[in-house]
C-alpha cells in the first residue's frame, strides 16, 4: 500500500510532528562543526551522567609502525596486506581493500569476505583478483571478491571467491550466510576493455566455493553503480545504494515475486525481471515533496516515503537514475553504506556539495519498513580543515556495534578514522590511519573500509584502502549505559 502525501500529512497532523513518526528519534551522530540535536536530560538522571562523560575509549596513541593509531590498550593485527601476504593459489592478495562481512565458519573459525574495488582493465593494477578457473565472470575485469579465513590458533588462509568483476565497492550480508557483491559501475561490453555488462549484484557463498561456480550477475536488482545493500531478513526486501552523480543516485527498494523465500544461491535463480524495483518519493511533515536529501537540516528529519517503480532496471537505453523527472523521485548525493539494525536500515549519505541542494559532509539516515519513514540520524557539518585531525567527514562504510551505536568508516578528505556514534549524539575516535601515502609536506591517507565485527563480537575487522590491508582490531570494548 502506498504512503500517499495526504497519508503522511494527515499523521504527522495526529502525532504533533514528523519527528513522532518514528518514535524517540535517538540522534546517533555529530562531530565537530556538526549541526548538533539537542539533548535534554534530567540533571539527575543516569542518561545525564552518561552524557557527561566522554564517549569512546580516549585519545588515540600514535602507532611507532606507522599503520594504525588506536587507544590505549587496543592492538591490531595485520591479516592481509597487497603485495605481501599470498593467496592460498600463490598469487599476492589482490589490492584495494573494500567491503567486508564476517561470518562464523567450521570448527571455530572466522571467514570474512573481502571486495576489492578494482576498477578497469586487468594491465591498470599490478595485484588484480586472480583468474581462478570457475569462478570468472569477464575475464577482462580486474575486481573480484576473496575469502579469508581466520583460524583459533591464529593462522590466516585466503583464495577467491569470485573474480572478473569490476569496481567490487560495498555490498551486504545476506541471513541466510552469503555475501552480496555490488560493481560501483555502469560500463557495458567494449567500455574500458570489458567483454560482458556491468554493474549488477552478484552472490558469493564463502562457506562452499562450489556454489561461487559459474558466476551469475542478479539482473533483477538492476543494473547500476551499486555501492551498498542490505535484506530485510522479515519482509525479504533489499535495499540498496547508488553512488552516483549527474544526476545525483537513488535508493532502491526491490520486492521478491510472490511465494519466493530467499536462501543460498536462490537469487541467481530468478529471471531478469523478477519482482519489482523501485525508488523513493519523499515528503515532509507538511505533505511536501522532499527533491534531495542534503534539503535536511536538522538531526530528527523525519520524511515519509512512497516507492515508485524503476522503467528499465536494466538500464539498455538510459542509466536507471536519468529514467525519471526531477519531480519523480528523491536523490542523493554519494549513497554509499548500509547496515541493517533496530529493525531497519542504516543508510549513509557521505556528502554533498555543489551538485545538491545544501551542502553537508556526512548524512546517516534510518529506514523504518513499517512506518516508511526515512529519519536523520548523524548530520556532519562541512569540514573546513580536513588536515586537522579531530573532526569527521565523509562516512562512508557503517556497521551497527554490538556494544551500542554504529562504527563508521571515514573516506573524506585529509586524516581519515574509523568513529564511533554514540545513540546519545555524540562522536568519538576509535583508529586513524597513520600510513602516509604522500609525502611529508604533502601527506596523503586512504580512506578507511570493510568495517565489520567478529560473530562473537571480540574483533572489530576493518581495512586501509590503498593499498589494501585488512586488519583485525581488539581490546577493551564495553557497552555504554543506555
Amino acid at each position: 500500500m502506498s504512503l500517499t502525501r495526504r497519508d503522511f500529512t494527515r499523521r504527522s497532523a495526529i502525532t504533533g510532528a514528523g519527528v513522532a513518526l518514528a518514535g524517540s528519534v535517538g540522534a546517533l551522530a555529530t562531530a565537530p562543526g556538526a549541526l548538533a540535536a539537542q539533548e535534554t536530560t534530567d540533571g539527575g538522571s543516569d542518561e545525564a551522567d552518561v552524557l557527561r562523560g566522554a564517549p569512546g575509549y580516549g585519545p588515540l596513541v600514535p602507532d611507532p609502525d606507522g599503520l594504525l593509531a588506536l587507544p590505549a590498550g587496543f592492538s591490531y593485527r595485520v591479516l592481509t596486506h597487497s603485495g605481501k601476504t599470498k593467496l592460498e593459489s600463490g598469487e599476492f592478495t589482490p589490492s584495494n581493500h573494500d567491503g567486508t562481512a564476517a561470518f562464523e565458519g567450521p570448527r571455530g573459525t572466522t571467514l570474512l569476505v573481502n571486495n576489492h574495488e578494482l576498477g578497469g582493465p586487468r594491465s591498470k593494477w599490478p595485484h588484480p583478483v586472480p583468474l581462478t578457473e570457475g569462478l570468472v565472470y569477464d575475464p577482462a575485469a580486474a575486481g573480484g571478491c576473496t575469502v579469508v579465513e581466520v583460524r583459533r590458533d591464529g593462522h590466516v588462509a585466503e583464495w577467491v571467491g569470485i573474480a572478473g568483476t569490476a569496481t567490487n565497492c560495498a555490498g551486504g550480508s545476506t541471513p541466510w550466510g552469503t555475501w552480496l557483491t555490488c560493481e560501483e559501475t555502469e560500463d557495458r561490453a567494449g567500455q574500458n576493455g570489458m567483454t560482458k555488462d556491468h554493474g549488477y549484484v552478484f552472490e558469493v557463498d564463502p562457506h562452499d566455493w562450489r556454489a561461487n561456480r559459474a558466476p551469475k550477475p542478479i539482473k533483477a536488482l538492476g543494473r547500476y553503480a551499486h555501492e551498498a545493500v542490505v535484506v530485510d531478513p522479515k519482509r525479504g526486501h533489499l535495499y540498496l545504494t547508488e553512488d552516483a552523480s549527474g544526476p545525483n543516485g537513488l535508493l532502491y527498494r526491490w520486492s521478491p515475486p510472490h511465494g519466493f523465500k530467499h536462501g543460498r544461491g536462490k537469487l541467481r535463480t530468478l529471471s531478469d525481471d523478477a519482482g519489482v524495483l523501485k525508488a523513493p518519493k519523499c515528503y515532509d511533515s507538511g505533505g511536501r515533496f522532499v527533491d534531495d536529501l542534503s534539503r535536511a537540516t536538522k538531526i530528527g528529519t523525519v520524511y515519509g516515503v512512497d516507492w515508485v517503480e524503476v522503467p528499465d532496471r536494466d538500464a539498455r537505453t538510459v542509466p536507471v537514475r536519468e529514467q525519471f523527472d526531477d519531480g519523480d523521485i528523491t536523490r542523493a548525493r554519494k549513497l554509499e553504506g548500509m547496515w541493517w539494525g533496530d529493525g531497519g536500515v542504516y543508510i549513509v549519505a557521505s556528502f554533498a556539495r555543489d551538485e545538491s541542494p545544501v551542502r553537508h559532509d556526512g548524512q546517516v539516515w534510518f529506514y523504518h519498513p513499517s512506518r516508511r519513514t526515512l529519519t536523520l540520524k548523524v548530520l556532519l557539518g562541512v569540514n573546513e580543515d580536513p588536515a586537522e585531525d579531530g573532526a569527521f567527514d565523509g562516512p562512508d562504510n557503517i556497521t551497527v556495534s554490538p556494544y551500542g551505536g554504529l562504527v563508521i568508516a571515514e573516506d573524506g578528505d585529509g586524516v581519515q578514522h574509523l568513529f564511533g556514534a554514540t545513540e546519545h549524539g555524540r562522536t568519538y575516535p576509535i583508529a586513524r590511519n597513520e600510513l602516509n601515502g604522500g609525502t611529508p609536506e604533502k601527506p596523503s591517507y586512504s580512506e578507511f573500509t570493510g568495517v565489520t565485527f567478529s560473530p562473537d563480537g571480540k574483533t572489530l575487522y576493518a581495512n586501509i584502502q590503498s593499498p589494501g590491508i585488512m586488519f583485525a582490531i581488539t581490546g577493551p570494548w564495553r557497552r555504554r549505559r543506555p
